[in-house]
């Protein structure tokens, strides 16, 4: 592969073609297991670190999205626990498990809640600690992550596990060891394609949990952009029935 931008596109073209050609099963049992908690009156709760946090912001709070959507983030801590700013002045703070049990302490998750989380490496500590804190609580959990980058690592976490050998579900986002795809002249790479993957899946996963809460009977709560007519009036609205479990705050 050459660099060069039709090259990228070549690479995210057939990253796309992998999700839709051999995903489908995993995003439908995800948005089974999506479904069924939401419509027992559950939370989706999504998080991610670094970059993958981009796919939570996919997933949770934003205009299409569904409202019973929590985004979790380790940033929390800080916003939310009265942890100094400088709690996340190191920027491998990802990989302190300890992290992620203060940031789910805080999330107010009730048992039926579901969560679904991504991760690249899927092998941080914080990542691999909110996995195990999710199956301690009984949460159904799916996994968003590369499995050829997850195999081909040694996780961070005391445990040696990784994410996807935690979850119920796991949708690979198809993106190779490393993340990016293009070649450089000195060895390495550039140009990442998970980003792109991780919202094409949390888009299809939105679509059909939306399918099947219709299916059921259920007029699923979806956010209206706020850049619309009467956006916030609707939103506030939806937000009221899920007070205290969702958080809606820039960042």
């Amino acid at each position: 592969m050459s660099l060069s931008s039709a090259s990228y596109v070549a690479a995210v073209q057939a990253t796309i073609a992998h999700i839709v050609d051999t995903q489908a099963p995993s995003v439908a049992e995800a948005a089974d297991l999506i479904a069924a908690s939401l419509a027992d009156g559950g939370v989706l709760q999504a998080f991610g670190s670094g970059h993958s946090e981009a796919a939570s912001m996919e997933l949770a709070g934003r205009a299409g999205g569904l409202v019973a959507s929590n985004k979790l983030a380790l940033r929390d801590v800080i916003l939310y626990g009265g942890e100094p700013a400088d709690t996340l002045a190191d920027p491998k703070a990802e990989r302190d498990p300890a992290l992620a049990r203060r940031v789910y302490d805080l999330a107010n998750a009730e048992p039926k809640d579901v969560f679904v989380i991504t991760s690249q490496s899927g092998g941080n500590g914080s990542i691999v600690e909110m996995a195990r804190i999710a199956r301690e609580h009984g949460h159904p959990l799916v996994a968003i992550t590369s499995l050829a980058h997850s195999r081909g690592i040694t996780s961070r976490h005391p445990s040696g596990q990784r994410l996807f050998e935690l979850a119920d579900v796991v949708i690979d986002n198809g993106a190779p060891h490393g993340d990016a795809v293009l070649p450089l002249p000195d060895g390495g790479t550039v140009c990442a394609v998970s980003s792109i993957a991780n919202a094409l899946i949390a888009q299809l996963i939105t679509a059909e949990v939306v399918i099947r809460l219709l299916a059921k009977g259920i007029e699923p709560d979806v956010y209206l952009s706020m850049n619309v007519a009467g956006g916030d009036a609707k939103n506030v609205a939806a937000e009221e029935r899920y007070a205290g479990r969702i958080r809606r705050i820039a960042g």
